[in-house]
């Protein structure tokens, strides 16, 4: 057995003691988890609370968000922290749709469907829904999964012992275990560029303005009239999990 396994065990049995803390403890155990980012000492995680807004009527399926992703966040080649499906519907949105995503949509898409009377496509772009109530967080044994202050679901791979709990709670498919390390990745919502007052480098690179980060505490910021002007959705309302995740024009087939 490896020295990083047998650490990762030895965690994993005393981590119930670890999430148990109180007090001044739970205090300094959380400011370690989520502490500030050491590049960025201006930012106050208390003042931010971020959330995404995703307009499926803009998205044209280039990938570009995609690409941008696995450059800034060194994501694995098999691998996808965002990712874009495209939907094919025939007949009401009730029917099975067909969906595919070539290589999570690196390389864009080519022409598969052509619209018609009684049918249509579309792409849905998807990733870490940064959940205020995240099934995720709650399974994880040694506190490696955990929300910030400011909204943002994070995972500290230092912590991590690659025990797949939070992977198989997340009902969106938007986490999995990095061979390279043995430890959970998912979205970070490019913390390390928003603590800096940057936008996250999907929502920079797309063409359209599909994506758009939104700071929901900041009463300025325009997030707020775009969610009273559209009929915003999020994915699976029926799983409670406080997304922070809201498309506009979302299909009924999507799932």
């Amino acid at each position: 057995m490896s020295e990083t396994k047998s650490n990762r065990r030895e965690f994993l049995a005393t981590g119930t003691q670890l999430v148990l803390l109180t007090g001044a403890a739970a205090v300094a155990w959380e400011h370690v988890m989520a502490g500030s980012p050491e590049k960025a000492p201006n930012y106050k995680t208390t003042e931010h609370w971020w959330a995404m807004t995703i307009d499926i009527e803009k998205c044209i399926g280039c990938g570009n968000c995609v690409r941008a992703c696995k450059t800034e966040n060194d994501v694995k080649e098999e691998f996808f922290r965002t990712w874009v499906e495209r939907y094919h519907v025939e007949g009401t949105e009730m029917e099975r749709p067909e969906v595919d995503s070539p290589n999570g949509g690196f390389d864009g898409f080519r022409e598969k469907y052509k619209a018609g009377e009684n049918s249509k496509n579309f792409f849905v772009p998807k990733l870490c829904n940064h959940c205020s109530h995240s099934p995720c967080t709650q399974v994880c044994p040694v506190g490696a999964t955990f929300e910030s202050p400011d909204g943002v679901v994070l995972a500290d791979k230092t912590y991590c012992v690659g025990c797949r709990y939070c992977v198989q709670a997340c009902p969106y498919g938007c986490r999995y275990i990095d061979p390279r390390t043995e430890t959970v990745d998912k979205c970070s919502l490019c913390y390390h560029r928003i603590t800096k007052g940057l936008t996250t480098a999907c929502c920079e690179t797309c063409p359209t303005g599909t994506r758009k980060l939104g700071d929901l505490k900041n009463p300025a910021d325009p997030i707020h009239e775009f969610l009273q002007s559209h009929k915003v959705q999020v994915l699976k309302p029926q799983m409670a999990t406080g997304s922070k995740l809201y498309y506009n024009g979302l299909d009924g087939s999507v799932r």
